[in-house]
């Protein structure tokens, strides 16, 4: 709480001058507030009080107060300054303000805040704003890598890419992977729909009805998808799409594989699905450990998640193979490479 403010000391003339002006209609407004705050203070009401009853701020009344101490009722015909200790942004105090931003961290957090390092260095949040804004430093992001560990990451790298940029004459390249555990989950509560200032909402909850793995090859001529839904994740499942995949592809043409470093593409019954000589034709290209996203395939799986798999409410897992299909069938009626 506050302190009440001692009343101002008024001689008659000074009194009936500021009644005078407070009433009069040629008196400007910021002035007419200005006589009713001393008037008032003169009877010895607070500023608590003043404030409200005039429309002005409180710190506005005690400028004015002062003011009116200071220099009596010429005062208040001046426009009232208020002198706030600022520090202006130099090149040394930006340079400050990066240095403690990129070199330091608080010592009750993991990053500097606007707030946390204004009150820390004694300068205005719009000036640390401004320095991170003109040096493009965000303490509040973090971002995420994965470094391959595999000895022949080179080689690897450029025997995908020259397939991407330059596939050999009449063959067929095709980026195979499998999307596992795909959820048929169905909300415990119906969605709430999109309205104007409200996103579409569902629960937290829900109920599983089983899930299914999305077995896939991508034609990085055409933008094309050959699909199968199987129950498990095996390499029994991924021969099993090896053949649907040998059914599907031109006869006359070598085929050309990019897949991943998973166990079920390195088990010892895919060597043995190869080893007839009509199956020749297949060469098989692995990406780096820990590089998967070299597959063209992951980001087909990207928009698949995002556009139908995340908000969708399925019953049972048939339900959400039937609209996995219906996606890949659209997706093969105006198929889209990607660079």
């Amino acid at each position: 709480m506050f302190a009440p403010a001692p009343a101002l000391a008024l001689d008659p003339t000074q009194k009936r001058f500021l009644e005078s002006l407070a009433r009069a209609g040629s008196t400007p407004q910021s002035l007419a507030h200005k006589c009713q705050v001393i008037l008032l203070a003169s009877e010895g009401a607070a500023n608590n009080f003043i404030a409200p009853q005039t429309g002005l701020s409180r710190p506005t009344v005690i400028a004015t107060r002062a003011a009116f101490a200071k220099g009596g009722v010429d005062a208040l015909r001046q426009r009232l300054t208020r002198r706030r200790s600022r520090r202006i942004r130099t090149p040394e105090l930006e340079q400050k303000i990066l240095d403690t931003s990129l070199q330091t961290r608080p010592p009750d957090a993991t990053h500097w805040s606007v707030r946390t390092l204004a009150r820390h260095l004694g300068v205005s949040r719009t000036i640390i704003h401004e320095v991170w804004q003109k040096s493009e430093v965000q303490p509040h992001r973090v971002e995420r890598f994965k470094l391959s560990n595999d000895p022949r990451f080179e080689e690897k790298v450029r025997d995908v890419v020259r397939l991407y940029l330059n596939p050999p004459d009449r063959a067929l390249v095709l980026c195979v992977d499998e999307k596992s555990q795909i959820q048929a989950l169905e909300r415990t509560a119906p969605i709430l729909p999109l309205r104007p200032g409200l996103p579409e909402r569902q629960t937290h909850a829900y109920k599983r009805h089983g899930t299914t793995t999305l077995f896939a090859a991508f034609n990085i001529l055409n933008g094309k998808v050959i699909a199968s839904c199987l129950p498990r994740h095996r390499a029994k499942e991924f021969i099993r799409f090896l053949n649907h995949l040998e059914k599907e592809a031109p006869p006359d043409q070598d085929i050309h594989l990019v897949r991943d470093n998973d166990s079920t593409h390195k088990s010892a019954a895919v060597p043995r699905w190869l080893k007839p000589k009509k199956r020749r034709r297949f060469h098989f290209h692995f990406t780096p450990t820990s590089s998967s996203r070299l597959n063209q395939l992951e980001r087909l799986f990207g928009l698949i998640t995002d556009r139908m798999i995340r908000r969708r409410t399925c019953h049972c897992v048939d339900e959400l193979e039937r609209a996995i299909y219906q996606w890949l069938a659209n997706w093969n009626h105006e198929p889209k490479p990607f660079a």
